[in-house]
Formats: C-alpha cells, sequence, structure tokens
C-alpha cells in the first residue's frame, strides 16, 4: 500500500472545471480518475435536468458512494471531482478517506457562468447555478486543501494544484 500517492477531491459548483482540472491533476500525478457526476443516481440526474436543485437527502447515498470510492483508492491513490460544497459533505468524505486533501475551484459567479456556457449538453442546467453558490461553504482553516482561481487557464490550475498536492 502506497500511503504517500495523493487522495485528492477537485471540489467547486458547476462549470468550475473539476472534470477538466481533476483529469489533468490525476494524470500528471499518476493516479486513477473519477468524476462524482457518473456516481449520481438517475433520480438526481433527472431531478437535476428538470431544473430542480437536490437536497441533502438526495445528496446522501450519492456522497456515500463517493466516500467509498475514496476509501478504495486510499491505498494507491486517486483524484475525485465532486461539488462538495457543504463541509458537512465534505465531512461523509473525510470519514471514509481522512486523508483526503480538497482543491477548490473558486471564482466569481459571473466568470463561472461564463465557463459553464461553454460547456453545453451537460445535465446541469445554468439555472441552478444560483442554488449552488447559496450553498457552497469555502474550505474552513481545518479542512486539509487549497482554494484555486478558476480565472485562469487549466494548465495554470493544474500547476497550482498540483504544487499544493506535492508540498502536503
Amino acid at each position: 500500500m502506497n500511503r504517500s500517492a495523493p487522495l485528492v477531491v477537485v471540489m467547486g459548483v458547476s462549470g468550475s472545471g473539476k472534470s477538466t482540472v481533476g483529469a489533468a491533476l490525476a494524470q500528471r500525478l499518476g493516479v486513477p480518475f473519477a468524476d462524482a457526476d457518473d456516481l449520481h443516481p438517475a433520480a438526481n440526474i433527472a431531478k437535476m435536468t428538470a431544473g430542480h436543485a437536490l437536497d441533502d437527502t438526495d445528496r446522501g447515498p450519492w456522497l456515500e458512494a463517493i466516500g467509498t470510492w475514496l476509501a478504495d483508492h486510499d491505498g494507491r491513490g486517486g483524484v475525485m471531482s465532486c461539488s462538495a460544497l457543504k463541509r458537512s459533505y465534505r465531512s461523509v468524505l473525510h470519514r471514509h478517506a481522512p486523508r483526503t486533501e480538497f482543491i477548490h475551484l473558486a471564482g466569481s459567479r459571473e466568470v463561472i457562468a461564463r465557463r459553464q456556457a461553454s460547456r453545453p449538453g451537460h445535465f446541469m442546467p445554468a439555472s441552478l447555478l444560483d442554488s449552488q453558490f447559496a450553498i457552497l461553504e469555502p474550505l474552513a482553516p481545518e479542512e486539509h486543501g487549497v482554494e484555486v482561481d478558476v480565472d485562469q487557464s487549466v494548465d495554470a490550475m493544474v500547476d497550482e494544484a498540483a504544487a499544493y498536492v506535492a508540498g502536503r
């Protein structure tokens, strides 16, 4: 078991670049990547597609599935892209895999909305962006992580995230 292999959640609101940055970071670190969107139950996807925000009850089983993936990858490392907007959600993930580090892709609503508009066909409609910003709780000092500004190139975001992980 390689406990030095990084275990990372790339988090942020819809459109922040979690999947793109997460996949590139995983490739750079040489660890597996997974997108939490792929772990949503069909009912969650249908609800979001219809323009309705998920509530904590909807997110419960999804967070447990993400936590299980993290725990399963604790030995060999991995990167998961996941909104993880509330501290309580991150606590669920940490309960499963305590050494998880968080990379919060952060930016203004205007910058995120511009980014989100450039990705047609995603099941999360732009109309739900306000609901995500409403529940977003930034990383607390006791949480292991760093904030990365999304108003820069993907390469620059990955460089910043990889430097943080390397320094941990």
